[in-house]
């Protein structure tokens, strides 16, 4: 059977035969060439692409070598937690003025909702956040804080991508990803990218999260448990440790290099050679970076690790600078599932999450700051979204919680070469759009980018015909205001 390459040169040599008196010699020239170019391009690589985690130098300086994302997963209501508006208290339960999008029409009402909690002036700069998030009050001085974040795709699953992979649709690489098939890794005896997930349930999209899409699959996230055993399969059984694991994993290594020379060309193989090697090297570096009895009691302290409330997520934020410190290039730090989609009962579900995250999240911009390594770290905290100005769930005040808004929504960022001390972006009055200094996902993206050394227009992978890029043709701009 013809390919579409030999019709379309036949056709174009049939177009030639039948009208050659008709085609000037500037036209046959330029067929000429299509020809020739068309032919090169149906060559085949004549040397395998081997992709790996090796440490690469970005095209520019890098002021950032790493990232840390808290992922606040469902929503956190930018109203009460980091974008006052006091003039909505006049109109609090009256009748919003504006139309607005509901997802959930059977519980959306049109009543204006004024937070119910007080703003405060924090640090020097005064940043004005919640009584919610004491601690994030004592770090304001550290971090940019974006008023103006816009996805624009008002469901969960949607704008999560959209964050997290630079578009809506589903099958595409993660950040994490992204960032270590770019620049590599520093630890050759750890992941690149780790994920370290929360032990009531996965976030929404579970592990799409961490996904590689159709990068090579050694650029995928490795799980890190909340609970022993943190990476499954690490540890051999004891029967099988020292001299006799060390045998097994030569001869092993033997089989694979020769099973490879047949079928150089297949990157999942080599991602899965990959693997095994990492693991091999992981079983004493891992143990060691996850082991917490090594931090001091001030430090277990300062991460919140002695209380019941926030024990649990400190200890994951405390093994994220752990990681970062031994060359990791990304971690991810994931709340449950929905802890921030506050449908209802935001009274009581909101202070209740920040209580879980607030103290250890501080801490880490803290630590890390104290440690030198803050100027060279980014430490992202936010969700998909933010909150609409409304009541849903108009059932009292107990039950009262807000829907979603991804039209304009906060989340901050440190270190890593962003402005400290500084907040960005306005939305309107009432908290519901972005309409100064807006910033969408893929202009988030691309600043981000630019810290780490890279251009958001030529990191890209090529995918069949393709060159793939994490902003994806989208109007990205790098935001000059927020770095430093």
């Amino acid at each position: 059977m013809n390919s579409p390459l030999d019709h379309a040169v036949g056709s174009r040599r049939h177009f030639l035969a039948t009208s050659a008196m008709s085609v000037s010699s500037l036209a046959f020239a330029w067929f000429q060439q299509q020809e020739a170019l068309a032919a090169e391009q149906s060559k085949p690589a004549t040397e395998p692409q081997v992709f790996d985690t090796t440490p690469k130098v970005p095209p520019a300086p890098p002021q950032a070598k790493a990232m840390i994302s808290l992922w606040m997963q469902g929503g956190p209501s930018h109203h009460d937690l980091f974008d006052p508006k006091p003039e909505m208290a006049k109109y609090d339960g009256q009748a919003f003025p504006g139309e607005l999008k509901q997802d959930n029409a059977a519980q959306a009402s049109s009543k204006v909702f004024a937070s119910p909690w007080k703003f405060t002036p924090s640090g020097q700069c005064g940043m004005e956040l919640s009584e919610l998030l004491p601690h994030t009050q004592k770090v304001a001085d550290d971090i940019c804080l974006i008023r103006s974040m816009k996805t624009g795709v008002n469901n969960h699953g949607q704008s999560i991508r959209a964050l997290q992979s630079g578009r809506i649709s589903a099958g595409r690489p993660t950040l994490g990803s992204w960032l270590t098939y770019a620049l590599g890794s520093a630890a050759d005896n750890l992941p690149a990218f780790v994920a370290l997930i929360d032990p009531g349930q996965l976030p929404v999209l579970g592990v799409e999260n961490w996904s590689n899409g159709w990068l090579p699959s050694i650029y995928q996230g490795t799980v890190v448990r909340p609970t022993e055993p943190r990476i499954l399969d690490l540890t051999p059984p004891t029967h099988l440790k020292g001299k006799t694991q060390t045998q097994a994993i030569e001869f092993l290594q033997k089989l694979n290099a020769k099973h490879l020379e047949q079928f150089s060309d297949v990157s999942d193989l080599q991602a899965r050679m990959a693997s095994y090697e990492l693991a091999a090297k992981m079983q004493m570096a891992a143990t060691d970076a996850l082991d917490l009895s090594q931090e001091t009691e001030a430090t277990k302290k300062m991460y919140g690790i002695d209380q019941k409330e926030t024990a649990e997520y400190g200890s994951r934020c405390l093994i994220a600078r752990r990681l970062v410190e031994r060359g990791v290039r990304f971690v991810q730090v994931y709340t449950a599932n929905q802890l921030w989609d506050s449908h209802g009962s935001i009274i009581s579900r909101l202070p209740a999450a920040c209580q879980k995250v607030d103290k250890p999240s501080a801490a880490l911009v803290a630590d890390l700051r104290q440690r030198g390594l803050l100027d060279s770290t980014v430490v992202h905290w936010g969700g998909e979204m933010g909150r609409l100005p409304v009541v849903q769930n108009d059932a009292g005040r107990a039950k009262a919680g807000r829907d979603h808004n991804t039209h304009g929504f906060s989340m901050w960022v440190a270190g890593g070469g962003f402005r400290s001390g500084y907040v960005h972006g306005k939305t309107d009055e009432w908290g519901h759009k972005a309409v100064e200094g807006v910033v969408n996902h893929f202009d988030y993206h691309a600043t981000l980018l630019h810290l780490l050394g890279l251009d958001h227009q030529t990191m890209s992978f090529r995918r069949g015909e393709r060159e793939q890029t994490l902003t994806d043709g989208q109007p990205a701009q790098i935001i000059r205001e927020l770095l430093a």
